[in-house]
């Protein structure tokens, strides 16, 4: 996307702009709040099986088992892994979408101050939920097929009384705007629309409260490859002009590779490597994390992996492996694996870390990390985004572009 965006002929979209927002008497501002904007520490959620005439709890799915991650302000911090590994489960958990079973999760208002979600009471949750967002990854799902594309964005800005009449018409058509469409699709309703362009309408929504930070829970993934560089490419626009913080979660490595600025890797529930972007591809330091890699297709032949297929399934959160859950996959795996847990613990600088990264810790859970010569990737450049040119045109009939 550019400054300006075509979204029809003869017609173009102006930039959007960030309404500067009325802070109240004594309220913080937002360079007060020191520290991440997002801070997880040791977050679990547990999921009870129930079996017998009784339904009485005989054990626990562990879908996130101890996740501690950070997100500085204006950051897009990915979660990637396998399906099931719990990356899903951690955003919506994060969000209080599902109640945590343990841990921590602060988020640092600009006006309340740290607020530890885990704990907070509805009225907390109203006052935070405003400035932290969510975009779901079935753009349809999420979207109320009875109610108009209008309604739908309006919907958090009459629940939270911050417009209404003509101020909040202005409002939608402002967001429609802003994403890419038209103020008259307000009129629509989402089965009009192809499956970027729903994922636009749930962008919109999100924005429509001007959040510090938005959860992207796979938004992606439910789209044709080129519709995904378009949305990509809009996010990180928007990021850039409202000053926007991302916890983006993907199993598409090359998606997180053009986007993130850190990622962290999640396997069973666990963290297994925190790093930099260009560190965790150009020199990854677990085993999981290298095989992920090994994945990632490559357009150019020259460019072949050459590495053998991961062996095996992901166990099951409900009875994980002893030791390290990724002892039965790993090739590199020796006794000590099995018989014992490894820590998520920091990586000297030097060692797996460029210059550029040496201010932030790297983190990885593998006893055999410094010793190990694993193999990273060679991705897409993100050339190969920006050269799709963003098509926002008017659906046709049956939902497609035209």
């Amino acid at each position: 996307m550019t400054d300006t965006q075509h979204t029809d002929a003869g017609h173009t979209a102006a930039p959007p702009s960030r309404r500067r927002r009325t802070e109240p008497d004594g309220a913080r501002p937002r360079e007060a709040a020191e520290g991440p904007l997002l801070e997880v520490r040791d977050l679990k959620k547990h999921f009870a099986i129930k079996g017998g005439a009784l339904r009485r709890v005989i054990g626990q799915v562990k879908a996130v088992d101890g996740v501690s991650l950070s997100v500085n302000r204006g950051e897009t911090v990915a979660i990637v892994g396998e399906s099931g590994c719990g990356k899903s489960t951690t955003g919506r958990t994060i969000i209080r979408l599902e109640e945590p079973t343990g841990g921590e999760i602060i988020f640092r208002h600009p006006e309340l101050g740290p607020v530890h979600l885990e704990g907070a009471d509805s009225k907390t949750m109203d006052k935070v939920r405003p400035r932290l967002q969510f975009i779901f990854q079935d753009p349809m799902a999420s979207l109320d097929s009875r109610m108009t594309v209008g309604r739908v964005i309006a919907e958090p800005l009459v629940i939270n009384k911050v417009l209404k009449g003509q101020a909040l018409r202005d409002r939608v058509a402002e967001l429609l705007t802003i994403v890419g469409l038209r103020p008259e699709h307000a009129s629509r309703y989402p089965h009009a629309f192809s499956g970027g362009q729903r994922q636009r309408i749930g962008i919109a929504r999100a924005l429509a409260l001007e959040p510090d930070m938005i959860i992207c829970d796979e938004p992606v993934s439910a789209l044709d490859v080129s519709v995904q560089a378009q949305v990509i490419n809009l996010l990180e626009d928007l990021q850039e002009r409202l000053g926007l913080t991302y916890l983006f979660i993907s199993h598409d490595l090359s998606v997180v590779e053009h986007i993130s600025d850190r990622v962290v890797v999640m396997y069973v529930g666990r963290v297994v490597e925190t790093a930099d972007t260009k560190d965790l591809y150009t020199r990854p330091l677990h085993p999981y994390t290298e095989a992920l890699l090994a994945a990632v297709p490559q357009p150019d032949p020259r460019n072949r992996h050459t590495s053998e297929p991961l062996r095996g399934e992901v166990p099951s959160p409900a009875n994980p492996p002893s030791g390290c859950y990724f002892h039965n996959r790993c090739k590199y795996a020796q006794q000590k694996c099995s018989d014992e847990t490894p820590e998520l613990r920091e990586i000297p600088h030097g060692q797996g870390g460029s210059d550029e990264s040496a201010a932030r810790p790297r983190l990885v859970a593998c006893h055999f990390a410094e010793t190990l010569e694993l193999t990273g990737a060679v991705v897409p450049s993100p050339e190969a985004f920006r050269a799709v040119e963003v098509d926002a045109a008017e659906p046709t009939t049956n939902g497609e572009h035209r």
